[in-house]
């Protein structure tokens, strides 16, 4: 079992009164809420993004954010990376080659990701249907593995058990031993973070797969291919596009992964199925 992690900087979550109202009455109760705040993305300089996203592992999602939206191509092109606390957010500075920078302002999207959001503000088409490299060599995986990858994040969910309201996404091995998980408001958020945090540990993304605790939507399957991970479980259903993209790209995709149950939209390379019961 991995080692339940939590960023306890200040601002992740606090405790506001609330009246809790059940059975006809009324109660003064205290909750943790978790926190959201802006957080801009600063490259070379040049402002890019702002998001919206729990402050914690800002590291981790200026790296992941970085390689999933294919800002640069590989942590060897990171410069330098520094967070600076704001009145109203953070602002994260990222150092990178000068024609990343160009390619930026070229295609400026100046977007404001809400919450639940990945590419909002996109300009045109092409920004957000960018080209999805091929997933080649990923080990295979037993349904059981993640079956039980799924089963264990629950309890390694640390701000969700506190707070009810923040997504997850973790990093398993073949075996379905979950590994590291990353916690957000923000979906994608969460997915950028474990990206962020497996690269810049040098994790070997062929041998693993992530789990989730969200629908599969079509960035959520872009982030992961863009990161060379070739099984993605969500909890929730697909989109269809999602599962077009999959199969392009020959990342495979489960969804409604519950229990020992969970139902398989593109699955190219078997890495789930077998061939003979393997129609789509």
């Amino acid at each position: 079992m991995a080692k339940r992690e939590f960023d306890a900087a200040a601002g992740v979550h606090r405790t506001v009164p609330a009246v809790r109202l059940e059975d006809g009455a009324a109660s003064a109760v205290s909750e943790q809420i978790a926190e959201e705040t802006p957080v801009a993305l600063v490259y070379n300089g040049v402002p890019h993004v702002v998001v919206m996203a729990t402050p914690a592992n800002l590291d981790d999602l200026a790296l992941g954010f970085s390689l999933s939206e294919g800002v640069i191509a590989s942590v060897a092109e990171l410069g330098g990376l520094e967070i600076v606390p704001e009145k109203s957010g953070y602002t994260v500075y990222l150092s990178v080659p000068a024609e990343r920078v160009a390619a930026i302002e070229q295609r400026r999207r100046n977007m404001t990701a809400r919450t639940g959001c990945g590419l909002c503000g996109a300009q045109t088409i092409e920004q957000a249907m960018r080209d999805v490299p091929e997933v080649v060599f990923v080990e295979a995986v037993d349904r059981k593995a993640v079956a039980n990858a799924m089963k264990q994040l629950p309890s390694l969910q640390v701000l969700n058990e506190a707070t009810g309201a923040v997504h997850a996404a973790g990093w398993a091995t073949t075996g379905g031993e979950l590994k590291l998980v990353r916690e957000d408001v923000g979906r994608h958020n969460a997915l950028d973070k474990l990206i962020g945090a497996l690269v810049a540990g040098n994790t070997d993304r062929a041998h693993g797969f992530i789990v989730v605790t969200s629908r599969a939507s079509y960035e959520m399957v872009q982030k992961a291919a863009m990161a060379g991970v070739g099984l993605l479980a969500a909890v929730s259903a697909p989109t269809a596009l999602a599962v077009r993209i999959a199969r392009d790209a020959g990342l495979t995709l489960a969804g409604f992964t519950r229990g020992n149950r969970c139902v398989v939209y593109a699955d190219r390379a078997h890495r789930l199925t077998t061939q003979e019961n393997w129609k789509a």
